[in-house]
């Protein structure tokens, strides 16, 4: 299984745990191509055919960001909307993506408690990335449970690095759960 990690965080010079997860990532490069999209697309021009190659030579695409505003960097939603265009990923013709995973990697600031129903959120980290569920719905990707780090602001090293083996051990994992829509 060939896997893409699409990593999309506007400063990764300053991001403890994005940048962690990289240098972890880039430890497995015969099972896991990297695609830093701020690197590779500093003037935000995305590379439409480029994206959509890459996404045709992989099995399994993982989202990985840090979560603002009950979303992803603004850069994932113009890669979403210019990538997955309609006629290719989805709508008639847009099969390129069927049967293929898409895997999240998202780390909060907020502790877990925060993203509960009676937290200060007011919702389940699952309730938020529906609008992920539901792109890879339309495009006939499988979502597959997601790996979440929560409390970023106040992580320790430690567990910073504890956190960056479970990760790819999660992502490159055969037995991830099917989350059907």
């Amino acid at each position: 299984m060939k896997t893409l990690v699409i990593v999309i965080h506007p400063n990764m010079e300053k991001s403890r745990i994005n940048r962690r997860w990289v240098e972890e990532l880039q430890k497995y490069p015969d099972q896991i191509t990297v695609n830093l999209l701020f690197q590779e697309y500093p003037d935000e021009k995305i590379d439409i055919r480029r994206e959509q190659r890459l996404l045709l030579e992989h099995d399994r695409v993982v989202f990985q960001f840090p979560f603002y505003w009950y979303s992803g960097p603004y850069l994932l939603q113009k890669w979403e909307e210019e990538v997955l265009a309609f006629g290719w990923a989805y709508g008639p013709g847009g099969a390129k993506l069927h049967g293929k995973e898409l895997v999240l990697a998202v780390s909060t600031g907020g502790a877990e408690t925060a993203y509960r129903g009676e937290g200060y959120n007011n919702f389940t980290m699952s309730e938020l990335l529906r609008p992920f569920q539901n792109l890879a719905s339309l495009t006939g990707l499988k979502y597959l449970s997601p790996f979440i780090f929560h409390g970023a602001k106040a992580a320790s090293d430690e567990e910073i690095e504890q956190s960056a083996p479970r990760y790819v051990k999660h992502i490159l994992s055969l037995q991830l759960e099917y989350l059907p829509q």
